[in-house]
């Protein structure tokens, strides 16, 4: 007893460590099952293809009856979870080409037509056929299989009409098959597993599959059988997270064998519907609905349509709520463009104000800068207007202090000769004009010296305006001549030619004639020369 219990230990152990590692795949598991729902039509198409190949091979073999009846039989059996009326058409045809057969090769026959009957709905067929057997006439060898059909028959009757006697009667069927098959057979531990499991011994149940699980790696059918009784035990169990694993591992091995008898998707949308995944849940019960309708396996389709209202009434009532939220959404959003419009609307038209200021302020400051020039230019011109009066208010005064002792001189000459009654020099003094000529060019030459004073580079400036063959140069010993002096007197902003002829004792005509002269010998625009004249020089007032 103790070592009994030690092996179930030892059993239990590592069974539930390798599903502990099973489970560690499962992001992977499901992303596979995504893959093989959209890639379904591959697995169909190969199924399909792999049922031509055998018709093809069955046209060629006609001739010989036993290798034709044996063809028919295998696309039967290729058929038979695939496409439940086409199956019954070649079982059918078994049937008919067998009629001269052994007893044995028909009941074969009988017991699969009965099957697919029952797989479709047609129970009344499906009892009348297996009425015709008796289990006590029947050779050992195929009691498993009547067994088998019984069972399954009573099982699909019972999920038609959810009646217990008919699961009971099924599971007394079960009980004889066991009873016939071999203890080390496959089907007899895949049987005796199910038995335990719907005997409520899960922990046992679920060691069995476990174990069977690793010795069929290989089989995908058996694998897809495995992984739903396991997904059974743990929806039992309430462990939803090893339940919708092992569903799903189920339904990726239907789907890779083109199964479409197959109960995996279905307890895989009730799973995610508990999980409240409607997407999910609506997306693997149309998918069964489908799989089931295009089998005709009429015990499926009662399943997946009881199930359908109650999944479609949460997924359209979710795809309701998201609707209404996306209304809301496109509401606020709707809402909100608005009053981005309005606000781009008012922004765009700031922006043009603020342009349109931008540009009225750029105008006022380029204004500015002009008035500014011509303020700093009328000062420039004040402050050198202010200092040419200083200038020549000291000279004036310093002149006009001269004159008045030269007039004293004079005063007291003529005084001295008139008490000497020097009446003909006096007469001879005044008629003389050395004494005004002495003093104009005494004038020109103070002009000079304080013009060259405030204006040092006057000379040099005023050549750069000419011609380089037509420079003006004072003569040696002399500060200017006269058409410098002119022009220096048009510095000082006496443009008058009657002022100038006038301070300079010349004729009207010569000093127009001075001045048209020098323009003509002018570089750049002749109408423009004194102006660029009036702004030579910088007074240095340091």
């Amino acid at each position: 007893m103790t070592k009994r219990l030690a092996v179930l230990f030892l059993l239990y152990f590592f069974v539930f460590t390798g599903i502990a590692q099973d489970l560690s795949d499962s992001t992977s598991v499901y992303r596979k099952l995504e893959y093989v729902m959209e890639n379904q039509e591959l697995y169909v198409k190969k199924k399909e293809d792999q049922i031509a190949r055998l018709k093809k091979e069955a046209v060629m073999i006609q001739h010989d009856k036993n290798l034709y009846l044996n063809k028919n039989y295998e696309i039967f059996k290729s058929y038979k979870k695939f496409q439940s009326d086409s199956a019954l058409h070649y079982i059918m045809l078994c049937r008919k080409l067998a009629l001269n057969k052994s007893d044995s090769l028909a009941v074969v026959i009988n017991l699969d037509l009965a099957w697919i009957y029952s797989s479709i709905g047609r129970y009344i067929e499906a009892a009348q056929v297996l009425a015709q057997l008796q289990s006590q006439t029947l050779p050992q060898a195929l009691l498993p299989k009547y067994y088998e059909i019984y069972s399954a028959f009573y099982s699909h009757y019972g999920q038609s009409n959810n009646h217990d006697q008919y699961y009971q009667a099924s599971e007394r069927y079960r009980d004889s098959l066991l009873m016939v098959l071999n203890p080390t057979s496959s089907e007899y531990k895949s049987t005796i597993a199910i038995k335990t499991l719907f005997q409520g011994k899960r922990d046992e149940a679920k060691a069995l599959f476990k174990s069977m699980w690793l010795d069929h790696e290989e089989n995908l059918e058996q694998r897809a059988l495995i992984a739903y009784f396991m997904g059974l035990i743990y929806k039992q169990e309430k462990n939803i997270v090893a339940q919708r694993y092992y569903f799903a591992r189920s339904a990726i091995a239907d789907i890779e064998i083109a199964n479409r008898d197959n109960a995996s998707l279905q307890d895989l949308a009730l799973t995610y519907y508990e999980l409240r995944d409607f997407d999910h849940a609506f997306k693997f019960i149309e998918k069964a609905i489908d799989d089931a309708m295009g089998c005709n396996v009429r015990y499926r389709i009662v399943e997946g349509t009881s199930f359908y209202p109650i999944i479609n009434a949460a997924y359209q009532k979710k795809i309701n709520t998201q609707n209404k939220q996306l209304q809301m959404m496109l509401f606020v959003i709707s809402f909100l463009s608005v009053i981005l419009i309005i606000g781009l609307i008012f922004i765009f038209r700031q922006v043009q104000r603020l342009r349109q200021t931008r540009e009225e302020l750029s105008v006022t400051n380029t204004n500015l800068r002009k008035l500014n020039d011509e303020i700093n230019h009328k000062n420039s011109q004040l402050s050198e207007s202010n200092h040419i009066k200083e200038e020549y208010i000291a000279q004036f005064f310093d002149l006009c202090s001269n004159y008045i002792d030269k007039m004293e001189d004079i005063r007291k000459a003529l005084l001295k000769k008139a008490s000497a009654q020097q009446w003909d020099a006096i007469k001879d003094q005044l008629k003389s004009t050395q004494m005004v000529e002495r003093e104009v060019q005494q004038l020109y030459i103070n002009f000079d010296r304080i013009f060259l004073n405030l204006y040092p580079s006057f000379v040099l400036d005023f050549n750069k305006l000419l011609a380089p063959e037509e420079q003006i140069l004072p003569k040696k010993g002399e500060f200017l001549n006269t058409e410098l002096r002119i022009f220096a007197l048009i510095r000082l902003g006496i443009t008058d030619s009657v002022k100038i002829a006038s301070f300079l004792r010349y004729s009207l005509r010569t000093v127009y004639n001075y001045r048209t002269k020098v323009r003509n010998k002018a570089i750049g625009n002749r109408d423009d020369f004194e102006d660029f004249v009036r702004q030579i020089g910088v007074i240095d007032r340091s």
